[in-house]
């Protein structure tokens, strides 16, 4: 198994306990959340807010990297998940994993694998589902919507009675290689359990709940495995960088190369599901293969960038607007080609540099709208209409 996501239904098989045994239980959470207790009767509850802004001024950059600092501001933040896919009681069967909140209104943001079982055309989500706090409180949560595309789940707990501690999203533009950044969550069901590291690339590749990429992924090599999956991944400031969802391993452990869906991603999924109770994505319909100024020279592509065109699916968008595939298949160096397709290299302007620019350009449209893109065919730059189509929830592969 090369890649393991980190707590796709971890624990599966676990008999969870749920309900009054996590109430009153020893708390590790930075001992900065209090626990709330029920209203007496004709009194009014407060629910307890951090903005973004003091978080910010708590964790200045001139502090430098400081783990225990975020650990203290920021752990109250983050929430064990309990979903239970099957039986009851003493036999109810399913999964944990992590999340932290979003806003003071009780939602909280984690992977769709932790809420749901199964995948493509067959994902289902958790019949119950319960949020462990901090301070030991542990209540019942309504999934708003999941996104088997980008890995996303948004679910909310009623705050009445709650000390909530939203965690403030940041931005992966400005996210470097070498950037340290702290992992929260619970590994194998150790809560709230801190690691940390650096990014180790950015703009990865990963494998969705559907069959399709998720592109702009970062890597880290700050220590994941199951059970922080929906976990927050946090710069030197406290903000949330992405959520950490896959591990790629051989031993069925972590490696030090884990994988977390990028904010900016996790954003747009977490307005779509707040608002429609699910995501919609632009869909092209082709599979492609990066363009490099060797392989371009060799086949004669007429460019030395771009995402050539392997495979077109049949009455796709792409299909429909007269893209253009590879037929006969030639090795060059270690892989074989479909040669003959179209060179994508700009779609409504934006200059496509290697095969997951295409996806990224695409998914920043909306299914029906008409783009505008740049191909190269048979040496030949000229432009094509598209209209886009709704992605479908399992990819159709070959």
């Amino acid at each position: 198994m090369t890649a393991a996501r980190a707590a796709r239904a971890a624990l599966v098989g676990l008999v969870l306990t749920l309900g009054a045994t996590a109430c009153g239980r020893d708390s590790n959470g930075g001992g900065t959340a209090s626990t709330a207790t029920a209203p007496a009767a004709g009194s009014t509850q407060t629910v307890q807010r951090t903005t973004r802004v003091e978080v910010v001024k708590a964790a200045g950059a001139a502090q430098g990297f400081d783990p225990q600092g975020i650990y203290r501001r920021e752990s109250p933040g983050v929430v064990t998940i309990l979903a239970i896919n099957s039986g009851t009681g003493a036999s109810a069967r399913g999964g944990l994993g992590s999340g932290f909140v979003v806003n003071g209104d009780g939602e909280i943001a984690t992977n769709a694998h932790v809420v749901t079982t199964g995948t493509g055309k067959a994902i289902k989500q958790a019949r119950e589902v319960f949020v462990r706090f901090a301070d030991g409180n542990q209540v019942g949560a309504k999934i708003l919507g999941f996104d088997p595309f980008s890995d996303v789940a948004l679910i909310k707990v009623d705050p009445q009675g709650l000390t909530l501690r939203p965690l403030p999203l940041g931005s992966v533009s400005a996210v470097h290689v070498g950037e340290p950044v702290a992992a929260i969550g619970s590994p194998f069901g150790e809560e709230r359990s801190l690691s940390v590291g650096v990014i180790s690339a950015t703009d990865r590749s990963i494998e969705s709940l559907t069959g399709f990429q998720t592109s702009g992924a970062l890597q880290t090599d700050a220590a994941i495995n199951s059970g922080n999956s929906g976990g927050p991944l946090l710069d030197g400031r406290g903000r949330v960088l992405g959520i950490n969802s896959q591990i790629r391993t051989t031993s069925g452990e972590g490696s030090g190369v884990g994988f977390a869906v990028p904010v900016d991603v996790v954003r747009r999924s977490l307005d779509q599901l707040r608002r429609d109770g699910h995501a919609r994505y632009a869909y092209l319909g082709v599979s492609t293969q990066g363009v490099y100024p060797q392989l371009a020279q060799h086949f004669k592509l007429g460019t030395d960038h771009g995402a050539w065109i392997q495979a077109v699916v049949p009455g796709g968008p792409g299909a429909q607007a007269g893209l253009k595939a590879g037929t006969a298949r030639q090795r060059f160096q270690e892989s074989t080609y479909r040669v003959g397709g179209d060179v994508v290299t700009t779609v409504a302007g934006r200059a496509i540099r290697q095969d997951a620019d295409l996806a990224l350009a695409i998914q920043d449209h909306a299914p029906g709208e008409t783009v505008t893109m740049g191909i190269v065919r048979d040496g030949t730059r000229r432009a094509l209409k598209v209209k886009l189509g709704m992605r479908p929830l399992q990819s159709p592969r070959g």
